[in-house]
């Protein structure tokens, strides 16, 4: 069986390593990590970087795939495979989504993210966070939860290509758009699902509302007492006995 990672904003694949690291100590299946446009890949000229963008991008991405695929996202990335869990289950045997809380009726962005979805005030957070050389990007993926040393790989791969990305995406995504997506979310119940639900993650909805938006996508959710957005990071084994159980229960 294929495992695929998709990761999310501002960083790059180099977020799944230590994750993977104690995966392969337990899981000897394939795994692949897809890099969305602008993300640690390449943004095309005529690529939009929208929401549906993003989507029909990882539908193609395991469509060349020979079997479904267990697919694993986390913050946008965990959106991305939402979208295709909704819209093409017969490309998934699994998927594990801890962004599910954007979908609820009540989900409001956090504040970074309205920032980035005004005119003026994005452009100028961007080019804020992005400023200076790898050292001091990397210095402030700290300041943002990132440990080292995936920090310093993570601003390798920060620009103004990566900034693009982000303000074309949150801009796709204003309210009601994630909300009224989700009266889908049903339909993700088609293949098994898992949400991680770090309680001390404050970016992507309460703990109560992923909750119930896991149970409307037929999913099984698991709290993550203690961690929080970066919990692939702050503890890989933990995540790994988590991500491992689910796979084997299937």
């Amino acid at each position: 069986m294929t495992i695929v990672f998709v990761h999310g904003v501002p960083v790059t694949a180099a977020v799944w390593t230590p994750l993977l690291d104690e995966l392969s100590k337990v899981n000897h299946d394939d795994v692949v990590r897809l890099s969305p446009p602008g993300f640690g890949a390449v943004l095309p000229a005529n690529f939009g970087a929208t929401i549906d963008d993003y989507r029909n991008w990882l539908v193609d991405e395991l469509s060349q795939f020979d079997a479904p695929v267990d697919l694993v996202g986390h913050d946008w990335g965990g959106g991305h495979v939402l979208a295709v869990a909704m819209a093409r289950p017969d490309l998934l045997r699994s998927w594990v989504s801890d962004t599910i809380g954007g979908f609820e009726p009540d989900f409001i962005w956090h504040p970074l993210a309205q920032i980035w979805q005004t005119p003026g005030d994005g452009e100028r957070s961007i080019e804020a966070t992005f400023a200076g050389d790898a050292d001091q990007r990397a210095a402030r993926m700290v300041e943002w939860g990132i440990p080292e040393p995936t920090a310093g790989e993570v601003a390798l791969g920060q620009g103004a290509e990566m900034g693009n990305a982000i303000l074309a995406l949150y801009r796709s995504a204003v309210q009601p758009t994630l909300s009224e997506r989700g009266r889908n979310l049903p339909a993700a119940a088609a293949r098994p699902g898992l949400v991680p639900i770090p309680t001390r993650d404050f970016l992507v909805g309460s703990v109560a509302s992923r909750h119930r938006a896991a149970e409307r996508a037929g999913a099984r959710a698991v709290e993550l007492d203690g961690l929080g957005h970066w919990w692939m990071l702050q503890d890989p084994a933990r995540a790994a006995h988590m991500l491992s159980e689910f796979w084997n229960s299937l």
